[in-house]
């Protein structure tokens, strides 16, 4: 369980694929120390197991499944990437509760900035669209953030400087692919409804 607080910018340092195993080494020189083998670490938004650590690098293995789901397939050697390792009992939710299961790949259709802040529309596949609350939370590669508005198969978020600072969004372009968790909470409620 994670809470879409990005603690860190990490680099992509190796990709490689082996059977149906792929290794993604990250180098995290701030949250790389308080992990242990086999704790969970949030890599864009993908919820993904710390399979080895050498100082500041960090090892994932990632299955095929989430390699072909997620946006992880896309990432470039010396990219940025989101990282929030597992929330632990007595941490702060600053976010919102993010699991790390990413429901679909977005792509981010236009960037729009409006004095002190930015807008990002992305769209997504529209069976999706009953997930998407205006005011509710959805997390964008890891990173917990508020819906302004609501379309068909689509969905505006607004980013303070702050947040494209501190996160990759920061480095994003009309075209390129999110990873997308929507709300839990409202995932639940539509399934007891139903």
């Amino acid at each position: 369980m994670f809470t879409g607080i990005v603690k860190e910018l990490g680099l992509v340092r190796r990709i490689s694929g082996l059977g149906g195993v792929y290794k993604l080494s990250v180098e995290a020189k701030d949250i790389a120390g308080g992990l242990n083998i086999g704790g969970s670490v949030s890599v864009n938004g993908v919820c993904l197991t710390l399979t080895g650590k050498d100082k500041s690098f960090l090892d994932f293995d990632v299955m095929s499944e989430t390699f072909r789901r997620t946006n992880i397939s896309k990432l470039k050697i010396g990219e940025s990437v989101n990282l929030e390792p597992a929330l632990r009992a007595g941490d702060p939710l600053g976010g919102h509760f993010v699991t790390g299961h990413i429901d679909c790949v977005g792509r981010i259709r236009e960037i729009r900035r409006a004095s002190d802040n930015y807008s990002i529309e992305v769209a997504f596949p529209w069976e999706y669209k009953k997930f998407v609350v205006e005011k509710g939370s959805i997390a964008l590669d890891g990173i917990s953030l508020t819906v302004g508005s609501v379309g068909d198969g689509k969905t505006i978020v607004h980013i303070i400087p702050h947040t494209l600072k501190v996160t990759a969004l920061g480095s994003k372009r009309p075209g390129d692919e999110v990873n997308i968790e929507f709300d839990i909470i409202g995932k639940y409620a539509l399934g007891f409804a139903e």
